[in-house]
């Protein structure tokens, strides 16, 4: 029997993405969002949620891009002081000794240790209540050559993303590979 949670923020697992930001001097920032990820295939597009107090609100507003970079396990702790902190108070890159670089495509930074990064550019800013969503249109993704595998496709064993569970305020890794996508649901 199932029970009830009522209504909560839950969904599993919760992607972790550090959103890279300038603020108005040209500062890099980053921040840890978990309410986020894919939600449009043509164009490619993703969707982050913010609340209007963050510091990297008003970097996406002023600046009209954004960058998702995906952290390996390796820099767990870098990835949660990015969500512990706010960019309008420190220097998150000097603090972790992390490197922003300069996107080439759009105006935003991104981190140079972290293995996958999204560059975007803001198309759509849809208020929803507490947050606001913002989708980007990606307009490149940029990917360590140690993290593809066959064929050039990015190995989540290689890439090792790490995923939030918000109801518990703890980190997880990847598991075992269970199945083929599109292919293991054909033994019905």
């Amino acid at each position: 029997m199932k029970r009830s949670l009522g209504a909560k923020t839950i969904v599993y697992p919760t992607p972790v993405l550090i959103v890279g930001t300038y603020d108005k001097a040209g500062k890099p920032n980053a921040m840890n969002v978990a309410w986020g990820g894919l939600c449009c295939s043509n164009p490619p597009s993703v969707a982050i949620s913010l609340r209007k107090a963050t510091y990297t609100y008003g970097n996406i507003v002023g600046r009209k891009a954004f960058t998702v970079s995906i952290p390996s396990e390796a820099y767990i702790k870098e990835a949660d002081y990015f969500g512990i902190v706010s960019g309008g108070k420190e220097d998150k890159f000097a603090a972790t000794k992390l490197t922003p670089v300069k996107s080439d495509l759009v105006d935003a930074p991104y981190i140079n240790e972290f293995p996958l990064v999204l560059e975007c550019k803001l198309t759509h800013t849809v208020e929803i209540g507490l947050h606001t969503q913002f989708i980007g249109q990606i307009v490149d993704v940029k990917v360590e050559e140690s993290v593809l595998g066959e064929g050039g496709a990015i190995d989540i064993e290689k890439l090792r993303p790490f995923f939030y569970a918000p109801e518990i305020r703890a980190y997880y890794g990847v598991g075992k590979c269970l199945g083929k996508a599109f292919s293991v649901g054909k033994q019905i």
